[in-house]
């Protein structure tokens, strides 16, 4: 999955409610490349750095690699250390490519990174403005009711967004999940995001992981996000597939 680059070609989508932008500090300073989604154009789909950490990856382990291997693998901060790597025990540092947050997690990660003093997140990152809205009475009410019960909270990730180069997806926009899987998720890719539901993304064959605020702001700042590394169910299937049957 992670040697598909050929496949993909700059999205192509309705406009829509994100403010903001995070590619402020991402730049390619290579060829034209294919940008990371429709809104971040200056930030290059990371391919070719994780086909290099694979190669390094597969010349020390030296065997066949599952999937989830490669994804998760090709995203170590450090590809050499893999060869240490023990599933269920040891913690892997690894280097998401995006972080999406919902307005009700997002706004405790965004004051613990204004104590930081730094100027613009380190990795693309997106808000969206879903949670806070309760289905009630009917979608125009019930956003209504939201917009004014929670003014002073989208006030403040509206500002906060702009100046520290993230983007918002405003109340109305739609649901956080379906936003990413449309615009940001991409095969082989890392996603990270402050909401139990971000596996959403594997529908795209991105790995998708859940985390809390404070994990948030240290992939914000810069650092590696350290999870322990996953034991793996595998599953093989025997004989062929029947007419009219793709995998």
């Amino acid at each position: 999955v992670l040697n598909t680059r050929a496949m993909f070609t700059k999205l192509r989508c309705a406009p829509c409610k994100q403010i903001g932008a995070s590619n402020r500090l991402f730049s390619s300073t290579t060829r034209t490349v294919t940008p990371i989604s429709n809104f971040e154009p200056n930030i290059a789909l990371p391919y070719d750095q994780l086909l290099e950490n694979l190669s390094t990856i597969r010349n020390i382990l030296n065997r066949p690699l599952s999937l989830s291997e490669k994804i998760l693998y090709s995203h170590l901060a450090d590809p050499n250390s893999v060869g240490d790597v023990k599933r269920g025990e040891s913690f892997l540092a690894l280097t998401p490519d995006r972080l999406a947050m919902p307005d009700s997690s997002s706004q405790i990660a965004l004051l613990q990174f204004i104590s930081t003093g730094l100027s613009t997140v380190q990795l693309p990152c997106t808000i969206h403005c879903d949670h806070l809205i309760v289905a009630h009475k009917n979608a125009d009410e019930d956003l209504q009711s939201a917009n004014t019960s929670n003014a002073e909270i989208n006030n403040f990730l509206v500002s906060a967004s702009k100046k520290y180069g993230i983007g918002l997806w405003q109340p109305d926009s739609g649901i956080i999940h379906q936003i990413v899987l449309e615009n940001y998720a991409f095969p082989g890719g890392f996603l990270i995001g402050t909401d139990s539901h971000t596996p959403n993304a594997g529908g795209l064959s991105m790995c998708g992981i859940g985390i809390g605020a404070a994990d948030a702001l240290d992939c914000m700042v810069g650092e590696p996000l350290q999870l322990k590394a996953p034991t793996i169910i595998g599953i093989h299937l025997r004989g062929q597939l029947s007419a009219w049957c793709s995998p």
